[in-house]
């Protein structure tokens, strides 16, 4: 099997070596060049061929979201951005995401060279993980998880389906890889009358409250992060925090947002499992679930306990999704009723639930 060719693009040659280091101490993976700016790097792109890039945010003569922007419109290619953990870095990533970067690594502001290895597995994961996502054909195979994960069963206990004291509507969004420019679309089309939304979408508790602002600038609907205890209102859509998981509660006829610090699920801290067995079990035939682009399987369980309690479900096509893991295992388990490509995604949902 041949190894994942990796370049490194940052100005700093401290990044570079340590980053150098890190990839190289895994056997699937071959750190082929690096470069200390664009413009070196687009020669080495062209020369040497690489599988996947890493590409620091802030360089010299041109900056990495210019760079990114260029090169996914004339060479597109698996991305991974590298950010110092800031709220300008956070806005900056998020950007990037937009622009097609598969995923990014949060490089700490002080004490690299002490600091950076401790990212290690962190970082040969995502180069791994971004070298499946074909960002041409857009299709991606599933990598194998062999390290134990939870269920939701360590947040929220399975239960049977329970009658429904209201008739309000709710709509549960899960994503992982390539979610957040996909939520965006689907987020974008949506009127303000449309029921509340609660969203689930993997990613650092450092980057969710700007993903939430960001969504907020662009969309007629209200975006926010979740709090806890926040009653879920029509035309307002809530993003779980990046380091606690999300659930649907409903008390007497509303529905709040309740947030949890228990474990990773599925190894993943928020958890789309969690949302939709919560909303499953408070909502039911009231609620639609949305499965999207990601890596893995979260959330394709929660998405068949949601459809056995009666809710309608909608899974991203595979040509539209950047990894057609989630919505493709959700798809194989038998929970989705709707496979509908990205673009259509919004259209469902208001076909689904149409105004009274």
């Amino acid at each position: 099997m041949s190894r994942i060719r990796v370049l490194i693009i940052d100005d700093s040659a401290l990044v570079r070596q340590l980053l150098t280091e890190i990839l190289s101490s895994d056997r699937a993976i071959e750190v082929i060049g690096t470069a200390a700016d664009p413009y070196v790097a687009r020669d080495k792109i062209k020369k040497l061929k690489p599988d996947v890039l890493t590409l620091d945010v802030e360089m010299p003569k041109m900056d990495g979201i210019t760079f990114l922007g260029n090169l996914m419109r004339l060479r597109p290619m698996p991305v991974v951005m590298v950010s110092t953990l800031t709220e300008e870095g956070a806005e900056v990533t998020m950007r990037a995401l937009e622009l097609g970067a598969i995923d990014f690594v949060s490089k700490p502001k002080l004490d690299l060279a002490n600091t950076l290895p401790d990212y290690t597995d962190e970082i040969i994961s995502k180069v791994k993980n971004a070298a499946e996502a074909n960002v041409r054909a857009l299709e991606s195979s599933i990598v194998d998880k062999v390290s134990p994960k939870l269920s939701a069963d360590a947040i929220l206990a399975k239960e049977t389906a329970n009658s429904y004291s209201t008739t309000d509507k709710i709509i549960a969004i899960g994503a992982s890889t390539g979610g957040t420019e996909a939520i965006k679309d689907v987020l974008y089309k949506l009127p303000t009358d449309c029921p509340g939304i609660v969203i689930t979408q993997h990613i650092p508790g450092n980057f969710s409250s700007s993903f939430a602002n960001r969504m907020n600038l662009i969309c007629d609907m209200v975006v926010c992060e979740a709090t806890d205890g926040q009653q879920i209102m029509t035309g307002h859509a809530y993003i779980a925090p990046g380091n606690q998981h999300l659930l649907v509660e409903r008390v007497g006829k509303k529905y709040v947002c309740r947030l949890n610090d228990g474990p990773p699920v599925n190894r993943h801290k928020p958890s789309v499992d969690v949302l939709f067995r919560s909303v499953a079990q408070c909502a039911g035939h009231n609620a639609i679930g949305v499965i999207m682009t990601g890596m893995g399987d979260d959330g394709a369980r929660g998405m068949l306990e949601m459809h056995g309690a009666g809710s309608k479900t909608i899974a991203q096509d595979k040509m539209s999704s950047v990894i057609w893991g989630m919505p493709g295992q959700a798809v194989e388990m038998g929970g989705v009723d709707h496979v509908v490509p990205l673009k259509g995604i919004s259209d469902k949902i208001l076909t689904l639930f149409p105004k009274s």
